[in-house]
């Protein structure tokens, strides 16, 4: 276990709390109780100003533990103060001072302005901050899933970076964690005036029964003497109580973040020269037509007017320097060359919309693709585990107003047109009555769909249509354009990414793998191969591993996919064998497996499959009478290879039959029940 090095803040803290204990315990002069109650206000005086000139709560993260100490610290104060008033009958400088000069020497004086400083701290100040407290930590608390829904609407937007966006979350949850503390904090404060206020009684009670039991002095004299020295020590412990609570208020009352504290507010109060000028009317007034001192609120009415009119000459000035700085700030973009770096960007992913579609996108009218793309970018990690890039949302002008395109790296991909006020519906298997509707096609899966009104939309689902709102198209469109292309999407950078997040908790194995068997690129290139053909990379360690063990005998990237393949046959059996039943599925034909291993040539880039035309197209002629055979029993297209040639018949395969799935025996579980109903043969 490692501890970090004291250093000289911690040592100040501690004997700080050090000192607060010690008082409790062990009595001391008068003249050190004078230096600690001096230290004592001069820490609640710090604590007040840095409140009011912070520029916001989290430059204060750590208020509430300064609650916690600084009253322990008051309270051991009165402990000591209360020692040396019942014994000595005398609490040093300070106490004595305060009791006297406050007071006016005047036991009824003192004995009131003290009520006074209690009711404004206990009835105003602490009720008020620990409401303030409450409402603001249930709000923050309450307000958290809506920022962090923001803040990831803005990442997929481009508006921010990753950086800024965990910047952010940090925020938010500081913010949280300070203001659930703050609500409990702020008892400290209401605690501590119920404390002083129950220690001045103890001291008055216990000082008269000392004065007149121990030494021998009348009641009157005894009421007099510790009277005086009680309310010196209340007031002397309660006003730095008093400030603390002071601050504690104003840091949970704090609007602005960016804008000095004395600036604001006076800024606020007196910016308005209207506002200004109504005020010295009103005190002028008043000093004319009343009996009111006629020179001071005249002079008072006069000092408004002319404030109100310097007010009104700085805005005006103001207002100029603004339009002439904004004017010069044109006329220097107009100057300056064009920046044209910004052009040069690609963004992996762009969904670009007609002006129609804007309102889906747009929160303020009650949009949500914005929340959706969020949702995507989670889905695909969870699916795939991988990170999908961020995703650009643009509105385009010279679409159709309804019509959307998506661009990978640029280039557009897909595209579909929604109709508003309108459901999709597709049919979901067999359906008995047809649906009357506009006629269209599901983009993302081209299957024959209709467009149908609100009105429709019960009778369609109950018919057995699956209905979809135009967000859910979208969203489903961008998430199997995303799958289809996401090998593209993973970058060098993206695998560093995944590496080094492997390395926190397996370094030896990182160590291993890379760079001292493979390189960066190798690496990416087999999990490219693995997410182009839907097979999740989430479990890195079992790749990292089999590249570790077969990387000293082989760098074709191929050969190692399919070794990495076999070792996630049990992810690769559950994906597509449902446990429990039987699952249909084509086999290859020996004959056609050995055509194909004998057309493999080996080069210094990697291998590629050598096979006659003419023979290629009778191989998927029977590739695509099996595939029809499984679609019609409403079975996905499964194709059973050996090992050695499912790649390269999956290279063959690919371009024409997309939606393919070739798997080896290797790749299979062994509890895995298949049943075939067809073998590809030419």
């Amino acid at each position: 276990m490692k501890f970090k090095s004291i250093g000289k803040y911690d040592v100040f803290v501690a004997l700080y709390i050090a000192v607060a204990i010690v008082l409790f315990i062990v009595p001391i002069p008068a003249g050190v109780l004078d230096i600690l109650l001096a230290f004592n206000m001069s820490i609640a005086m710090t604590v007040l100003f840095g409140a009011m000139f912070a520029k916001e709560v989290l430059d204060m993260s750590f208020f509430p533990t300064m609650l916690l100490f600084t009253t322990l610290f008051r309270i051991a104060l009165n402990t000591s103060s209360t020692r040396l008033i019942l014994r000595d009958g005398n609490a040093g400088n300070v106490v004595s001072v305060f009791g006297n000069f406050v007071g006016g020497g005047d036991l009824i004086i003192g004995a009131i302005i003290f009520a006074i400083l209690l009711i404004i701290q206990f009835m105003v100040i602490n009720k008020g901050s620990e409401r303030v407290s409450e409402v603001t930590a249930r709000f923050t608390l309450d307000a958290m899933p809506g920022k962090q829904m923001a803040i990831d609407a803005d990442l997929n937007t481009g508006a921010i970076d990753d950086a800024e966006a965990k910047r952010r979350r940090e925020k938010i949850q500081q913010e949280s964690s300070f203001f659930g503390s703050m609500d409990g904090a702020v008892k400290y404060v209401k605690g501590d005036a119920t404390a002083g206020l129950l220690i001045t009684a103890v001291n008055l009670i216990g000082g008269i029964a000392m004065g007149v039991l121990r030494q021998g002095l009348p009641v009157a004299e005894a009421l007099n003497k510790y009277a005086i020295l009680t309310i010196g020590d209340g007031l002397v412990s309660q006003m730095p109580s008093l400030m603390i609570s002071l601050s504690t208020g104003i840091l949970v009352t704090k609007g602005s973040k960016d804008a000095d504290f004395g600036e604001t507010i006076v800024k606020q109060l007196f910016n308005l020269p209207k506002v200004l000028y109504l005020v010295g009317s009103m005190l002028a007034i008043l000093g004319i037509v009343t009996e009111l001192n006629t020179f001071l609120f005249v002079g008072a009415g006069i000092v408004y007017f002319i404030a109100g009119f310097t007010t009104s000459k700085n805005l005006a000035v103001a207002n100029i320097e603004s339009s002439v700085t904004e004017e010069e700030a044109e006329a220097e973009e107009i100057r300056q060359p064009e920046n044209v770096n910004s052009l040069l960007q690609v963004d992996p992913i762009e969904l670009e919309f007609g002006y129609g579609i804007i309102p889906l996108a747009d929160v303020n009218q009650g949009g949500d693709l914005l929340d959706r793309v969020v949702m995507i970018r989670r889905q695909i990690a969870l699916e795939l585990g991988t990170v999908v890039p961020i995703i650009r949302l643009r509105d385009n002008i010279q679409l159709n107003p309804n019509q959307y395109i998506i661009k990978i790296k640029g280039i557009q991909v897909s595209q579909g047109e929604i109709m508003f006020d309108h459901y999709m519906a597709m049919k979901a298997g067999f359906v008995e009555e047809e649906i009357g509707g506009i006629t269209t096609e599901e983009p993302a899966f081209h299957l024959p769909a209709w467009w149908i009104t609100e009105g429709q939309r019960e009778r369609a689902e109950s018919l057995g249509y699956t209905v979809v709102d135009p967000p859910s198209i979208i969203a489903t469109h961008l998430t199997e354009i995303i799958r289809r292309h996401i090998d593209e999407l993973l970058t060098r950078q993206d695998v560093q990414s995944l590496i080094n997040n492997l390395k926190e908790s397996n370094p030896s194995l990182v160590e291993e793998l890379t760079p001292k068997l493979l390189g960066l690129g190798e690496i990416q290139k087999v999990l490219q191969n693995l997410l182009k053909e839907g097979i999740s990379i989430r479990d890195l360690l079992t790749i990292g591993e089999t590249l570790a063990d077969y990387a000293p005998s082989t760098r074709d990237t191929d050969i190692l996919t399919e070794y990495v393949r076999q070792a996630l046959k049990r992810a690769i059996s559950s994906k597509y064998f449902p446990p429990g039943e039987a699952t249909s599925v084509a086999t290859l034909d020996p004959k056609i497996e050995q055509e194909i291993m004998a057309g493999v040539k080996q080069t210094e880039t990697g291998a590629f499959l050598n096979i006659e035309p003419s023979r290629s197209r009778a191989i998927l002629d029977s590739v695509k009478n099996e595939v029809q055979k499984l679609e019609n029993l409403g079975r996905m297209p499964i194709i059973i290879t050996s090992p050695i040639v499912r790649i390269y018949f999956k290279r063959l395969t690919e371009d024409f039959y997309p939606d393919l799935v070739v798997v080896s025996y290797n790749e299979i579980e062994s509890d895995v029940e298949l049943q075939s109903v067809g073998m590809v043969t030419a």
